[in-house]
């Protein structure tokens, strides 16, 4: 048996929605990226996929997170930053958000002189990855931590588990900006099962949390642009009405059908019951948020999401659980 790995073997590739000009974010130079100041010695750099922060200081560079696809750009953009304002290009401090491969996996690059702090969970996982491309940090916290590096003021903030079991929010209040990875896709949708959230309770919890900081600069992580509180609000809609649709229609709709039809084949039931109540409660939003949120229009985004809260809905909050009498 062959596979057909083309991308067009199976099906003809389909047509989405336009991406809304709000979603998108500066233009990248030839070499794939772009670098901008956010106030005075804080900047960011992104690929107009993933992003991450450097603060320019007398003892050196400050980097927050290491993205992968960024890679060798990090460092060209620290250069160009560095040579402009007559500054040291040198990393001595790295700070992780959390543990994943994709916004660390640069941080190999930076050798071992480099000072890397991170949540103690991200110590751990990292350790237990053993992935050579992320050396585990070697200074770390547990719920809150402030640093003074270089005349830089940056708090490290741990407040539960949400997109990940370590991932922690980093704020610089003198730069009036706050990060924040792997919640809020700036102006998207969030991708499979709620932007892979371990823990969708807390991952609904944490842009309120995030907004609890003072800020108006928001580096998320992901996309092409930084963010707005008002984009955080946007993010908190979209979601909670994905949220209060599962409620209405999963408390409303009656399965039966599946149930008589596929028995005794049950996963067949629950498949298409649940299913069904993530594509009912989904309908209304491509059309709803077209022009706001890029990619409401993508089914296998949107809809995973869907049941992927639809299942906390039932196993962390006990919605239509009901205990045998």
């Amino acid at each position: 048996m062959t596979t057909d790995t083309s991308a067009t073997g199976a099906f003809a590739l389909r047509d989405f929605a336009p991406v809304p000009e709000s979603s998108l974010g500066p233009v990248v130079n030839e070499l794939g990226y772009y670098v901008g100041r956010i106030e005075r010695n804080l900047y960011w750099v992104t690929d107009g996929v993933y992003q991450c922060g450097f603060v320019t200081t007398p003892d050196g560079v400050i980097l927050l997170d290491a993205p992968a696809t960024i890679g060798h750009n990090i460092q060209r953009a620290i250069d160009e930053i560095a040579s402009a304002n007559d500054v040291s290009n040198k990393v001595t401090y790295l700070i992780h958000s959390h543990h994943h491969a994709d916004h660390a996996s640069a941080s190999s690059l930076f050798g071992t002189d480099v000072v890397r702090i991170g949540h103690e969970e991200t110590r751990k996982l990292m350790l237990r990855d053993n992935d050579p491309n992320r050396p585990p940090p070697e200074e770390t916290f547990q719920d809150q931590r402030t640093l003074e590096i270089g005349g830089e003021r940056i708090e490290l903030g741990w407040h539960g588990s949400n997109h990940s079991p370590d991932n922690s929010y980093i704020y610089v209040p003198n730069h009036d900006t706050l990060m924040l990875v792997d919640v809020i896709n700036v102006g998207w949708v969030p991708i499979y099962s709620l932007n892979l959230a371990v823990d969708v309770p807390g991952y609904i919890a944490a842009p309120e949390i995030a907004l609890g900081y003072e800020w108006t600069h928001l580096i998320s992580g992901h996309m092409g642009r930084l963010g707005s509180r008002d984009d955080v609000a946007l993010h908190q809609q979209f979601v909670g009405e994905i949220a209060d649709n599962l409620r209405q229609v999963f408390t409303t709709f009656d399965p039966t059908e599946y149930y008589q039809k596929y028995w005794p084949n049950m996963w067949a039931s629950v498949s298409e019951h649940l299913d069904e109540v993530a594509r009912r409660a989904c309908a209304p939003l491509a059309a709803k948020y077209a022009g706001r949120i890029a990619a409401a229009d993508i089914d296998s985004f949107v809809v995973s999401t869907a049941v992927w809260i639809l299942e906390s809905l039932r196993l962390d909050l006990g919605l239509g659980i009901q205990v045998h009498p």
